[in-house]
């Protein structure tokens, strides 16, 4: 069964924020705001039916969605993430147990535009070694009286995400509507990775919608039972079928 993330115990209003962190800004890092995939999977999304909402393509074989691995491209252009020096002070980290370097990484994100997370080390190393084999996945995001769904595209210690439609219609060049990028500089001394996700499009998602699908990605592929499903959206594509992620996230099929 998949380890929980680590989890706040309280706020720690009384730690200095402003002492840790240093030269902050709204955007955090330069994106290459292109999806690196092939010419051949960009084809498969293409010739697909039009969505209209998560019952259409139960059967994602039926719609010419199959491929196989090879289809796939060997990944993006690496996003160029802010070197972790330069969000917090290094030094007045290295004094913070755990919990607290936590706990203001989390409180210092809140309400910029950015989410900050974290994780233990033994999942992040988990979650590395699964999404060699498998990079790719769909994710429901409810918006309204819908769904929203999401093409997630990982390749440690980045991740991207993007509107399906918008991957469907652009292809190679469809930008992120969200970026994650991971620091592991405490993942030694703390047993700790610091995970950093960036909004790209703040009219598309709100920081409340993008910290629930870093979460639910992650949660994807570190839960064995789920990371069968992103399994069989990888490999056997033509038995993949997308109610099975609306049942694993107690989601209602429309």
């Amino acid at each position: 069964m998949m380890q929980h993330l680590v989890t706040k115990v309280s706020r720690r209003a009384f730690f200095s924020v402003a002492a840790l962190y240093r030269n902050a800004r709204c955007s955090s890092m330069v994106i290459n705001d292109t999806f690196s995939t092939t010419p051949a999977l960009q084809r498969k999304f293409e010739n697909t039916h039009k969505i209209v909402c998560p019952s259409n393509y139960v059967k994602w074989g039926s719609m010419g969605f199959c491929r196989t691995l090879s289809s796939f491209a060997t990944g993006f252009t690496p996003l160029k993430a802010k070197p972790l020096e330069e969000i917090i002070d290094i030094g007045r980290a290295k004094n913070k147990s755990p919990e607290e370097l936590a706990d203001i990484w989390d409180d210092f994100h809140l309400g910029r535009g950015h989410i900050g997370l974290s994780m233990k080390a033994k999942l992040y190393h988990l979650l590395e070694q699964r999404a060699s084999d498998c990079r790719y996945f769909v994710i429901p995001l409810w918006k309204g009286s819908g769904y929203t769904t999401m093409f997630v595209q990982v390749q440690m210690p980045h991740m991207l995400f993007t509107g399906l439609e918008d991957y469907k219609a652009r292809g190679t060049q469809a930008a992120p509507y969200l970026t994650a990028s991971c620091y592991k500089e405490f993942a030694d001394s703390k047993d700790l990775v610091l995970i950093r996700g960036d909004v790209v499009f703040t009219s598309k998602l709100s920081d409340d919608e993008a910290k629930w699908l870093l979460e639910t990605a992650q949660s994807f592929y570190l839960n064995d039972v789920r990371y069968k499903l992103v399994e069989r959206f990888n490999k056997e594509t033509r038995e993949f079928e997308f109610s099975d992620v609306l049942k694993a996230l107690e989601m209602p099929i429309l």
